[in-house]
């Protein structure tokens, strides 16, 4: 079982940053591959960025691409989204989640199996 907590979301001009953070129960942490999405007021969940069990995997969404980082500190049970250049197009809630799926990075919603409640993301024009 993990548990998944989302913060660092807020209010931020366009072409600022945020940094949101998801932290992690649980002392298996490193065994779960881990995925942020994001939701925009009428629109579907999406994909935005995806970090393999060790950290030495990564794949982003075309959109974020260049302006987004994901990084995880397992020692920290904690996996980062380091977002600059922020546009208004990325306001939305942001959402990590775990699949215990190894291995590999993780694009699809559907092999995720726990998920935090969200963090909301304004960015103003």
């Amino acid at each position: 079982q993990v548990q998944l907590a989302e913060s660092g979301g807020g209010l931020v001009q366009a072409g600022g940053s945020l940094r949101l953070s998801c932290a992690a129960s649980g002392r298996t942490f490193s065994s779960y591959a881990v995925g942020w999405f994001r939701q925009a007021p009428g629109k579907e969940r999406e994909f935005v960025a995806a970090v393999s069990c060790s950290g030495g995997s990564t794949y982003y969404a075309d959109s974020v691409k260049g302006r987004f980082t994901i990084s995880r500190d397992n020692a920290k049970n904690t996996v980062y989204l380091q977002m600059n250049s922020l546009k208004p197009e990325d306001t939305a809630v942001y959402y990590c989640a775990a699949s215990p799926l190894r291995g590999r990075v993780i694009t699809t919603e559907d092999k995720y199996t726990y998920w935090g409640q969200g963090t909301q993301v304004t960015v103003s024009s």
